[in-house]
């Protein structure tokens, strides 16, 4: 892979101190079984693997459809609504945010606006009037069409947009991504004539980012989702080698769950860019509800830094050892964004014509050593800049490495079946029949 393609490096040097003596070894051949069992299709939740693949198994029409939907979005639209929950819009929102797309403008394309993703009247009230008179599309994403959030927030807007164009041009302005033949959401926008997408009926939600559950929204921003899915299959092609030191999704996986059995049960992905902090609540849905049964699993938290290092901090340096910590890493930012050279009695000359990327750097090189030395085992992951293709092989690393971990741990990866109990009291409550 040439330098301008690299992708991320992994350093699990601040890990290694708290592990038996070839702990990670003896697990190698554990982790290259569970490999050939997923790209075989074999074991637990084996009927929802569409995500190994999808980044090269996208056909040039599907990409096509994607486009010429996005160019008419971006056409005749201010703004353009996505209402989902969970799976079915953090992943293009993280991307979204990670790479400073989506909030309109002259030449960006629409702002992108997302509903759906709780109950809250107030947050609802105030998207809503942040459309306001603006010309606008919604793209709702579900397979069933029928979780609460998002068919709520469907219809609030579904009423908006034919009370502002009327039924015809209403149901023209409303995309469907959702299941291919079933489901409250399918018979809707079969009858009412709505553009579709089909979420791949072998792809759970929170991996569904790379198919056009995140891929349309990605688009209407602006996003090169070419160089996205390219990132995601140069991944893959990494992740394909049986080497438990040369596969970055494997030798994150292993390490992990080698913490894990010295009772590091918690995992901080900590970051230093603030453009990551909705790709650290993606990869917290990805973790928790893929490891998170059968009273096991790695309880996945996040910080922001160096800001939370003024209250989480403390806890972090000397509170419970239970904790592991992997840093998300961004090698090269804006270095053109230097410390002035002033005159002013702050005490801060010595940094007079340093970058600030150099300095948040530095903040993070001496954090990891101070949480290492607290006790603290630490992996890096440090990714050369945020482009589309870093993030996309940034998300596929993460997805291989949550379905090697899920197997590590004899759970099923991909169901999520304590989810539906919250739901079964909530229903009640209602009176739902």
């Amino acid at each position: 892979m040439s330098g301008e393609d690299e992708i991320l490096e992994i350093d699990i040097a601040g890990a290694e101190a708290f592990l038996p003596p070839d702990e990670l070894l003896r697990l190698a051949p554990a982790i290259e079984a569970i490999a050939a069992d997923l790209h075989a299709g074999r074991g637990p939740g084996s009927d929802f693997l569409g995500w190994l693949n999808w980044p090269v198994e996208i056909t040039a029409a599907q990409f096509q459809d994607l486009q010429d939907s996005a160019r008419r979005a971006r056409s005749d639209s201010a703004v353009y609504v996505v209402i989902g929950i969970g799976g079915s819009y953090l992943g293009a929102r993280a991307v979204l945010d990670a790479l400073g797309a989506g909030r309109g403008g002259q030449e960006d394309g629409p702002e992108m606006l997302f509903a759906g993703t709780n109950l809250c009247s107030a947050a609802t009230t105030r998207l809503l009037e942040r459309v306001g008179m603006r010309e606008v599309r919604v793209c709702v994403i579900s397979k069933s069409g029928t979780t609460l959030e998002p068919a709520l927030a469907f219809r609030l807007f579904r009423s908006l947009l034919t009370e502002r164009y009327g039924e015809r041009e209403a149901a023209s302005r409303i995309t469907a991504i959702t299941d291919a033949r079933r489901g409250a959401l399918h018979r809707m926008a079969e009858s009412e004539g709505f553009e579709t997408f089909v979420i791949p009926d072998d792809v759970g939600g929170r991996f569904s980012v790379l198919t056009p559950v995140g891929l349309l929204p990605l688009a209407v921003a602006g996003v090169d989702i070419r160089e996205l899915l390219r990132g995601a299959a140069a991944m893959r092609e990494e992740c394909l080698n049986p080497g438990l030191k040369a596969n970055p999704a494997h030798l994150y996986a292993a390490t992990r769950f080698a913490l894990y059995e010295q009772d590091f049960t918690t995992e901080i992905l900590s970051t230093y860019h603030s453009y990551l902090v909705t790709l650290q609540e993606w990869w917290k849905q990805l973790f928790g509800e893929s490891e998170g049964k059968a009273g096991k699993g790695i309880f996945p938290a996040s910080t922001l830094f160096t800001t939370d290092l003024h209250s989480l901090g403390q806890y972090i340096q000397d509170g419970r050892r239970q904790l592991q910590e992997t840093f998300l890493c961004v090698r090269r930012s804006v270095p053109a964004l230097v410390v002035p050279d002033i005159s002013a009695d702050d005490g801060l000359d010595y940094l007079a014509g340093r970058s600030l990327d150099e300095i948040n750097w530095l903040a993070y090189e001496g954090t990891r050593k101070a949480h290492r030395a607290g006790g603290v085992p630490c992996v890096s992951i440090e990714i050369p800049r945020l482009t589309a293709f870093n993030v996309g092989a940034l998300i596929y690393f993460f997805e291989k490495a949550v379905a090697i971990g899920g197997r590590l741990l004899g759970v099923n990866p991909f169901d999520q079946p304590g989810v539906e109990a919250y739901k079964k009291e909530m229903f009640r409550l209602l009176g739902k029949p």
